[in-house]
């Protein structure tokens, strides 16, 4: 990628000999995903560049290779799933490297699509509207499930991203939501996030479950119906960090300083509609997402076509990017994805555990870097974070075990992908 800014505009010659020494052009590895807005924004408009950083942005093709990239030091920071710190920290997956992060790029952006094909069959056998809901949707799935059991089908195939994701963590609750045993009654499995709709189109997979815009790129060619969005399952949670290896941010204290610095006014950039049109622009270029810049500039703005046959939906704040304190790391976030890895089989409770989960969100970093700008949590939205679930649950920080316990569908089997990934 071209070398876009220059490392003039600061200069280093003023700074103390102990920070010239640190890092200023960073590797940074992304997947191409509207999540990636803040990152790009930052190297592209000259963000990183104030503060005296390059951004080299590298764009690879699946998550297990951003993990690998940089536990390997092929890159110095990296897009990543926001459960990927807090799998790291509990030695989870294949290449368990540390990994911290002291910023979230937003929250927003997923969504649920079945093939044309079962959503037809749902409506036919359940009556299920155009305009159900998440928890209504998950219903008739199950319905047209048992009726495939009953008539001796295979189960369904269903793509997430990776095991330790967002994406498994909310396909999981939804279909578990309506009944469903995610271990059992349907098969996943891992597709990279740019292949889901050209997978569904092939027959490859019957859902998905994957970041901005291929929802919707699916949609659009009639092959998939979108049945439910973030917003349905958790509207708070987050979705992708900026990921570092601890051992190099402490090395490079003021360079992370400086990166939180630039990453919170590019975010604030990207959070103001009048900017989205540029913003659509720039992602939908060839060395970032490479899709139709009039899908992705409709999904900013929480536009769906829902089907090809004009079903639509405007979903408010599809993509927070700024504002509510979005880019705050939260342990409390941390902590229910530790949960969830507790429920579905890919690890168990201890104290000691809690506090590693805990331990890779990181917002002493992002207040120190900021100061006065942080943007802190609100307490009464916090207590709402923990709280606006699509299935009435309440999550406890601090009765995890319990928390877990409450759920009516759970396995005891640890799930295929638990213990590896692709």
């Amino acid at each position: 990628m071209s070398e876009m800014f220059s490392m003039s505009a600061l200069g280093s010659a003023a700074a103390p000999p102990h920070v010239s020494r640190e890092q200023k052009t960073l590797r940074a590895g992304f997947i191409p995903l509207m999540d990636a807005s803040i990152l790009i924004v930052a190297a592209e408009l000259g963000f990183a560049d104030k503060e005296g950083l390059r951004l080299d942005l590298v764009r690879d093709v699946s998550w297990a290779n951003v993990r690998d990239r940089l536990a390997f030091r092929q890159f110095d920071i990296a897009h990543m799933l926001s459960p990927m710190p807090v799998a790291s920290m509990l030695g989870l997956g294949s290449n368990p490297s540390p990994t911290i992060t002291p910023f979230s790029l937003g929250r927003g952006g997923n969504a649920i699509t079945l093939s044309a094909r079962i959503f037809e069959r749902m409506q036919a056998l359940t009556g299920l509207p155009d305009d159900a809901s998440a928890l209504a949707s998950a219903n008739a799935l199950a319905a047209v499930l048992a009726d495939m059991r009953a008539r001796g089908e295979a189960m369904p195939t269903l793509g997430m991203t990776y095991p330790f994701s967002s994406h498994n963590y909310e396909f999981r609750y939804w279909l578990a939501a309506g009944g469903i045993d995610p271990d059992r009654d349907v098969k996943l499995v891992v597709v990279p996030p740019p292949l889901t709709s050209d997978a569904l189109a092939a027959g490859a997979i019957d859902g998905f479950c994957v970041g901005a815009p291929w929802n919707m790129v699916a949609s659009e060619r009639g092959t998939g119906r979108i049945v439910a969005a973030k917003q349905d399952i958790w509207p708070l949670a987050p979705e992708k960090v900026i990921g570092l290896r601890p051992e190099w941010a402490e090395a490079n204290a003021d360079t992370v300083s400086r990166l939180i610095v630039a990453l919170d006014r590019a975010a604030r950039w990207c959070d103001e509609p009048g900017n989205h049109d540029e913003l659509a622009e720039i992602l939908s270029s060839a060395p970032y997402i490479q899709a139709q810049g009039s899908i992705i500039r409709r999904v900013l703005s929480g536009e769906f076509n829902l089907d090809a046959q004009g079903n639509k939906r405007i979903i408010p704040d599809y993509f927070l990017f700024h504002r509510g304190a979005a880019n705050y790391p939260r342990p409390n976030q941390a902590l229910w994805i530790f949960s969830q890895m507790m429920r579905w089989g890919q690890t168990v409770f201890s104290e000691a555990d809690r506090a590693r989960a805990e331990s890779a969100y990181r917002p002493d970093l992002y207040r120190n870097a900021l100061g006065a700008d942080a943007s802190i949590p609100d307490p009464t939205e916090e207590d709402a974070m923990l709280s606006n679930f699509m299935d009435g649950q309440v999550f406890s920080p601090t009765q995890m075990p319990d928390y877990v316990a409450r759920f009516p569908v759970r396995t005891d089997a640890a799930p295929p992908l638990a213990a590896h990934d692709a």
